[in-house]
C-alpha cells in the first residue's frame, strides 16, 4: 500500500500526472495499471480511470487515451462510489453523478470522504489537493457541509460563509499546480480572471501570469498557450521558443510547427538543418505533418535526402494509417511504378482520382495521364491522357517526355507517333 492510495494507483498518478509534467513516456503504462486495479475492485483506480476516459479536458491529450461515452464514464464513477472511494465520491459530485440514492449506497458518508481526501491533500498528494480545490471552487462544500442560505441569519452572513470557503481553493490549486496537476493552473487562471460572482473579486493581473508560470514549470499545454499568445502578439522569437519547448515535452504536432518556422525563418533565422531535425522528430513522434514532409523529401530527393521513392511510400502509408490523405499523389505514383509496393493500377487510379490539386497534384495528373494513354487498368483514351499530361508539362519533365510519344492526327485527335 502506498502513502495515499494503493501502489498501482500511486504509480499511475506518477506516470499520468506527476512525472516530468507531461511527458507521454509512461502514460499508457499508467492507464493499464488503473485498468487492472479497477477490475480488482480498487475504487480510487476506477475514479481516476473514469477521468482518463473523459477526454482531453480532464487529462493531457498527448497520452492518446480513448474517449468513452458519457454513459460509460458515469457508470465508472458510480462504481467508484460503490467501491468505497473517497476521492470517487468528491469527483462524482463534480460530475453530477452522485445522486441521493447513490450516496446512500456508499460505504462512507460524504463528510467522511471529504475528510479522507483532505488528509491526503494536507499530506502532500497533488491529485487530492486538486480535488479539494475543486470542492471549494465549484461550491461542492455546500452539499458536503449540508448548508444552504436558509441556515444563515442574513444574506451578508451567507456571502461571508461562501467567501471563506471559496477562497480556500486558491491555496489548494497552487499546491496541486506545483505538484504536477496542470489542470489546477487552468482553474487558477479562471479564478483570478473571473472571480466568483459578487463574492470574490477578479484579479486579472494574477491571471495573466498563470500560463507563463506553468510553461516555465514544464507543462507542455501551457507552453503551447504561451507560444500561441506570443504569436498573436507578434512576438515571434518568443513564440518559436515556446513551440520548441512544447515539442521537446511531447506536445502533439509541435515538432511539425516549429520545423516549418525554422524552414521559413519565422521567429529567427532560417535554419534548414534544424528544420530537418525537427521534421524527423515529428515523424518519429508519429505526427502526420513530419511523415508527409519526409515522404516528399525522399520522393523528390530534396534537402540533402537521397531520392528513394520506396522509402517515401512507407512514410506516406504510415501517415495515411494515422488519418492523413495529403500524399495520395505520391502513393498513386508508387502504385503505378511498383515503388515500395507491388504494381496496382486500380489503386493508383483511386489514389490519383481522390487527390487534391494542392498536394503534389502534378503526380496525380501524371498517373492519370499514363493510365489513360497506356490503358493501364482502364480503357485506353489517349486524348484524355494527354490532357492530364499537358496540365503539368511546363514543370514536370517526365510528363514532357511522355507527351513526345503523341501527336495530333489529321482531324485533331491525339495518337501515338
Amino acid at each position: 500500500m502506498g502513502q495515499f492510495f494503493s501502489d498501482n494507483v500511486e504509480k499511475a498518478l506518477q506516470y499520468i500526472y506527476y512525472e516530468n509534467k507531461g511527458y507521454a513516456r509512461h502514460g499508457q503504462e499508467g492507464f493499464q495499471l488503473l485498468t487492472d486495479a479497477s477490475a480488482a475492485g480498487d475504487g480510487d483506480a476506477t475514479c481516476i480511470l473514469a477521468r482518463c476516459l473523459s477526454g482531453p479536458q480532464y487529462v493531457w491529450k498527448g497520452f492518446g487515451f480513448p474517449e468513452e461515452s458519457d454513459e460509460k464514464v458515469e457508470a465508472l464513477y458510480r462504481l467508484a462510489v460503490e467501491q468505497g472511494s473517497a476521492i470517487g465520491m468528491l469527483v462524482a459530485i463534480r460530475s453530477g453523478v452522485l445522486s441521493v440514492g447513490l450516496e446512500r449506497k456508499a460505504p462512507i458518508t460524504l463528510q467522511e470522504a471529504f475528510d479522507r481526501v483532505l488528509k491526503n491533500a494536507a499530506g502532500g498528494d497533488a491529485f487530492s489537493q486538486y480535488v479539494i480545490g475543486n470542492s471549494y471552487f465549484w461550491w461542492d462544500f455546500l452539499r458536503i457541509q449540508q448548508k444552504s442560505a436558509e441556515d444563515f441569519p442574513s444574506r451578508e452572513a451567507f456571502k461571508a460563509y461562501l467567501k471563506e470557503n471559496i477562497t480556500q481553493c486558491e491555496d489548494w490549486f497552487w499546491k496541486a499546480f506545483r505538484g504536477g496537476i496542470y489542470l489546477a493552473g487552468n482553474n487558477l487562471y479562471n479564478y483570478y480572471l473571473n472571480g466568483d460572482e459578487d463574492i470574490v473579486a477578479p484579479q486579472p493581473d494574477k491571471a495573466r501570469d498563470i500560463y507563463k508560470i506553468g510553461a516555465e514549470m514544464g507543462y507542455p499545454v501551457h507552453q503551447i498557450i504561451c507560444a500561441q499568445n506570443s504569436e498573436q502578439a507578434g512576438q515571434m522569437e518568443e513564440s518559436r521558443k515556446w513551440y520548441r519547448k512544447a515539442a521537446e515535452n511531447g506536445y502533439p504536432n509541435a515538432w511539425y510547427q516549429v520545423a516549418t518556422w525554422y524552414e521559413k525563418g519565422i521567429g529567427g533565422p532560417a535554419d534548414m538543418a534544424e528544420a530537418v531535425y525537427c521534421y524527423k522528430q515529428s515523424a518519429e513522434s508519429n505526427e502526420t505533418g513530419g511523415l508527409n514532409v519526409l515522404a516528399e523529401y525522399y520522393f523528390y530527393g530534396r534537402n540533402g535526402f537521397p531520392k528513394d521513392p520506396a522509402r517515401a511510400f512507407r512514410y506516406c502509408q504510415k501517415a495515411m494509417d494515422l488519418g492523413s490523405t495529403y500524399n495520395r499523389p505520391i502513393m498513386a505514383r508508387c502504385n503505378l511504378e511498383g515503388w515500395g509496393t507491388p504494381v496496382d493500377y486500380a489503386e493508383a487510379y483511386t489514389m490519383a482520382s481522390k487527390s487534391s490539386s494542392w498536394s503534389n497534384g502534378a503526380e496525380s495528373c501524371y498517373v492519370l495521364g499514363r493510365i489513360y494513354c497506356d490503358g493501364l487498368g482502364k480503357p485506353e483514351d489517349i486524348g484524355k491522357g494527354v490532357e492530364f499530361l499537358r496540365q503539368i508539362s511546363d514543370h514536370h519533365p517526365e510528363a514532357q517526355e511522355e507527351l513526345k510519344k503523341y501527336k495530333k492526327g489529321l482531324f485533331g485527335g491525339w495518337k501515338r507517333r
